[in-house]
């Protein structure tokens, strides 16, 4: 069952794009940046493809403590698909909401991993290029692992992955803070799924730096950068009409607002 929930995260599972072993972990519960997708990601995978990853989500859900996962339903963040989806099995959500929405509701391994310390094939690599390479050596499970509990400065590194899934852990992090969203808005080497993802939550775009940001970065697609590029101010308007980066139908448009609000 679709959770109604949309994030980074649940988004790639939702889509399908997601390897069985990692799917398997998510439905033990083990893949957890937050309570809220959590409990959405085990709803999505009660309706995997495979029997197994199936099973799984709905036994962890059925071990559960009740009270918690009650109080948790009251939340007013909780989807009225995920209320529907317990109510169904008989559980409704308690008179007072939980407090805390970031504590998972059921213990998943909190370690972080131990990253290499060093590379064979790099050994005089400079310092940003040596921390790249570090990582990229890790499992995937790993780097998701510090996508969503790590440092600052492993989320600028784990953003420009290859693998979409470790970039999508990152966007889903709890630590995650918007100064470090607008820095990714002005990363020139993330990807085009990673700005996307940006210009679809609504709570960043409340933030005008990211806004501008996505705005300014080629690689944000045209109907993000058309819907937000109405909310620049002058200044940032005047640098994208002459911005060569920028695709000519945003340029275009940044002139034609700069010459309406002269004859307005």
């Amino acid at each position: 069952m679709d959770p109604g929930l949309r994030s980074p995260l649940i988004d790639f599972f939702r889509r399908g794009e997601v390897a069985r072993d990692v799917r398997l972990l998510a439905a033990q519960g083990a893949i957890a940046p937050r309570a809220l997708e959590q409990l959405a990601l085990l709803v999505l995978l009660t309706g995997d493809e495979d029997a197994e990853v199936a099973r799984t989500a709905e036994s962890t859900i059925d071990g559960l403590p009740l009270d918690p996962l009650r109080a948790f339903l009251a939340r007013p963040d909780i989807t009225s698909e995920m209320r529907r989806f317990f109510s169904a099995r008989g559980i409704e959500p308690a008179s007072g909401a939980a407090a805390n929405g970031d504590v998972p509701l059921i213990d998943t391994p909190s370690e972080l991993p131990d990253a290499p310390t060093e590379l064979p094939d790099a050994p005089d690599a400079p310092g940003e290029e040596k921390e790249t390479k570090l990582l990229s050596s890790l499992p995937v499970l790993q780097r998701m692992k510090l996508a969503m509990k790590g440092t600052r400065e492993q989320r600028a590194t784990l953003v420009r992955d290859t693998n979409k899934l470790v970039s999508a852990a990152v966007l889903s992090s709890p630590k995650l803070t918007e100064s470090e969203v607008e820095a990714f808005t002005k990363m020139g080497n993330v990807s085009e799924d990673v700005l996307r993802s940006i210009g679809m939550n609504r709570g960043w775009l409340k933030n005008y730096g990211i806004a501008a940001g996505l705005c300014r970065h080629p690689k944000t697609p045209p109907a993000i950068s058309m819907h937000l590029i109405h909310r620049l101010n002058e200044r940032d308007l005047k640098m994208m009409s002459i911005d060569r980066n920028v695709p000519e139908v945003l340029r275009a448009t940044a002139r034609k607002i700069l010459t309406n609000a002269k004859h307005g």
